[in-house]
């Protein structure tokens, strides 16, 4: 059955491509001439808003929630009415929307004053020649931006994540926390129980805010244009041996504006007197959790406690 709106279209349609009369059309499409005639009345447009802003707020809602909420608002709008616009509007046809993350970043991008404080991780994407997609997995220590691992995969699962993670901590020893962003493989349980049962703190950056993981997103630029934009690979084989390769360049020979032009390499050794001092007095206060804080903020009492061990 075909409602008087759709008759109206079909008029004009045929007025405009027909030399006919309008009584000819009219009788032809059933339609009578004071419906053609007849001017709208109703201004909807308030209704609209009201309901494109609901729908917008709750956008899993439907009809009843809606009818509900404009009722509970003092607009007294018939049902009849909010179903008429609300049919019109197509709100029936449910909207998807995107799910966030609420985690309030209080932690500023600070500087570590020692290594194994805080790293930062984040994954990079590409394609081999023959059109495969490829991963890479980045690790670097925010103290001194060495990189510590570039994990190429076609998938890269939490359960090779924390396995990337105990490789490197049997090597270098465990950070207090890592800092990532809120990616699938970093919000699992499996990294969550992971980093729990060896007392690392997880860092989770706000959604939609990669520059307060600036450390590794400025290494993801700087391994982009050296190899992932420089050069094609035909395999995973290629491409690690090549991440490996440059990885060790890029700590021994980078020099970092940040870092006074020195390397990574060449800014931790120039370090080295005030690391070992560290080592010696965190052995000496048998890993006293005092200290910790002092990593990245470097309170007054951690000043005291190497200057005092200086003087010694």
């Amino acid at each position: 059955m075909v409602g008087p709106c759709a008759k109206k279209h079909a008029y004009h349609y045929l007025k405009d491509n027909y030399n006919a009369s309008q009584r000819l059309i009219c009788k032809t499409l059933n339609l009578y001439r004071s419906t053609l005639n007849r001017t709208k009345t109703k201004d909807d447009r308030v209704t609209e808003n009201k309901l494109k802003e609901l729908a917008s707020k709750y956008p899993t809602r439907g009809m009843d929630f809606y009818f509900g909420k404009i009722r509970m608002q003092g607009l007294q709008w018939n049902r009849k009415r909010v179903r008429r616009v609300y049919n019109k509007l197509n709100l029936k046809m449910r909207r998807k929307h995107k799910r966030r993350i609420n985690r309030p970043y209080t932690e500023g991008l600070s500087q570590p004053i020692m290594p194994n404080v805080t790293w930062s991780m984040d994954f990079m994407s590409d394609v081999l020649e023959d059109g495969r997609k490829v991963r890479t997995l980045n690790v670097i220590d925010d103290y001194n931006r060495e990189c510590l691992s570039i994990e190429v995969g076609i998938s890269i699962c939490s359960d090779r994540v924390t396995r990337v993670l105990d490789q490197l901590i049997e090597l270098r020893g465990k950070p207090l926390q890592i800092r990532t962003d809120n990616g699938p493989e970093y919000t699992s349980n499996n990294y969550s129980l992971w980093c729990q049962d060896r007392g690392i703190k997880t860092m989770y950056i706000q959604p939609g805010k990669p520059n307060q993981n600036g450390f590794i997103e400025r290494f993801n630029r700087t391994f982009r244009e050296d190899v992932l934009d420089a050069y094609l690979f035909d395999k995973i084989s290629q491409l690690q041996l090549t991440a490996d390769l440059w990885k060790k360049e890029y700590n021994t020979g980078h020099p970092h504006k940040s870092l006074g032009r020195m390397s990574p390499e060449g800014f931790k050794n120039s370090r080295r007197k005030v690391i070992d001092a560290y080592e010696k007095v965190k052995a000496k206060m048998n890993g006293s959790p005092i200290v910790e804080p002092a990593l990245t903020f470097s309170p007054p009492s951690m000043c005291w406690t190497l200057s005092e061990y200086f003087k010694e």
